[in-house]
């Protein structure tokens, strides 16, 4: 990966990620706490479903961008767009300022996201992808062991203000700087496609395999529309399960809705059903990444609104989830790099299915608290595991001249697995509550109903195994 033909991008990479790791693993932790003093715990939903409708449309817009023109111009804009929708969200004098924010802060994240990985199949051979893919995550270490730990303090000390204006300020400088230098060299995916002598690039022509797509491929993009839509059925049903009345009833069908009419048009073709190759790899990543997000949304939740834990307890499990994220995948890319990816994909998820059950046993009375703050950390050694794997296979079922895409359609399925599976989850909290039961009783259904898309994604991962 250091090596002369790969070394710029390398570095430039680990950058980014540090960047976006820092600003993420700060601001996340804050989020239950700012909810609370906003009055806005019954609309958190809508605070984090935003965040992930908007990386809906901004995986659209990045992955699509990144294979007309490459992927330096996306992924220097959604940078410098980080650092202003962080002053949005600082700013905010209510719960629905604070979920603008976010929203901006989710279509920059969404860009960010398939412009790396998408330079990432351009410029590296699928031997190197891996490796590649664990280093992304290994250069989130140094921001969660200070990031969430750091984020808990000055929300204790001061204010949750304070960290988001002072993560606008740290990364304002680096920003622009990477895009400076972004401007000044060439775009890595053109050579580095030419580079992969274990990919297709051979069997395609030469616009092909400089990573230029063809006519009919540029006229097959989906329109804007579709992605807007999407975005806006992944709002409303976020809005939808923030309470149980016939109001909110309307707006979580009409965001169901949308979502079943549009989201086939972004995905590959069998996706939902699970057909063999990339539909299952990009099925894969919905199910597996939405039941994360879940867990770090719902964990913490419940652990600072019912059990009153100090936030920086909390704080200290987004450490723990992210420190042991990056050293299963570096076992992935190392240690286990020889064993077949699918395989490694059922192992997390069962893995991350063990996780939820801890979580539900963590809202029994009685039980500490810890055992709850556990999962996350354990949940994110299945994610750390299979994540780069998922990647990987999705990588290997493409052309050269159609990764844009696919990572484009990952990233789509990925948010759209986030808002499903987090929309379920609070759907079924509130109609417990409804229906009488204690909060933490409604917590445990909740995190129980986690286990189906777990349990599925271990039976289902043979289906995307790749044919070497």
């Amino acid at each position: 990966m250091f090596s002369p033909p790969y070394r710029a991008a390398t570095l430039t990479f680990a950058v980014v990620m540090f960047l976006t790791g820092f600003a993420a693993l700060a601001v996340v932790p804050t989020l239950p706490t700012a909810a609370r003093e906003l009055d806005g715990v019954s609309l958190f939903p809508v605070v984090a479903g935003c965040f992930v409708a908007a990386s809906l449309l901004g995986g659209v817009l990045g992955g699509h961008w990144a294979d007309r023109a490459g992927a330096r111009r996306p992924l220097a804009l959604g940078m410098v767009l980080s650092v202003l929708t962080l002053l949005v969200s600082a700013s905010s004098p209510s719960v629905w300022q604070l979920a603008a924010g976010r929203f901006l802060d989710g279509l920059a994240a969404g860009m960010v996201a398939v412009s790396v990985t998408t330079a990432i199949g351009q410029a590296y051979p699928e031997r190197l992808r891996p490796r590649m893919l664990a280093m992304m995550s290994a250069s989130w270490v140094v921001p969660s062991l200070v990031g969430p730990p750091l984020a808990g303090v000055v929300v204790e000390a001061w204010s949750w203000r304070v960290v988001f204006y002072g993560l606008a300020v740290l990364t304002a400088l680096p920003a622009l700087a990477l895009v400076v230098v972004l401007r000044e060299r060439p775009d890595g995916g053109r050579e580095g496609a030419a580079h992969d002598t274990d990919t297709a690039a051979h069997d395609t022509d030469a616009a092909a395999a400089a990573g230029v797509p063809s006519a009919d491929e540029r006229a097959a993009r989906p329109p804007l529309l579709v992605a807007l839509m999407l975005s806006l059925g992944a709002a409303l049903g976020q809005y939808g399960v923030s309470a149980w009345d016939v109001r909110h009833l309307v707006f979580a069908v009409a965001g169901v809705a949308l979502l079943a009419v549009f989201a086939p048009r972004l995905l590959p073709r069998g996706t939902w059903r699970s057909a063999r190759g990339l539909p299952t790899a990009v099925l894969l990543r919905g199910l597996t990444s939405g039941t994360f997000f879940t867990v770090e949304a719902l964990v913490p939740l419940m652990l600072i609104t019912e059990r009153r834990v100090d936030a920086i307890v909390v704080g200290a499990a987004f450490t723990a989830s992210a420190l042991l994220w990056a050293g299963a995948s570096w076992a992935q890319g190392k240690a286990l790099q020889h064993v077949a990816r699918h395989r490694l994909v059922t192992v997390g998820a069962l893995i991350m299915a063990l996780s939820v059950a801890l979580a539900a046993a963590g809202c029994a009375d009685g039980v500490p608290a810890a055992t709850a703050a556990a999962a996350m950390p354990l949940s994110a050694i299945g994610m750390g595991l299979l994540d780069p794997c998922v990647t990987v296979l999705s990588l290997r079922h493409s052309a050269p001249h159609r990764q844009g895409r696919t990572t484009g359609a990952m990233q789509t399925n990925m948010n759209l697995g986030q808002v499903v599976v987090l929309a379920a989850a609070f759907a079924v909290l509130n109609a417990s509550l409804a229906a009488g039961a204690s909060p933490l009783g409604g917590y445990g259904l909740a995190f129980g109903l986690l286990l189906v898309p777990t349990l599925s994604a271990a039976v289902l991962a043979v289906r995307a195994r790749g044919d070497r």
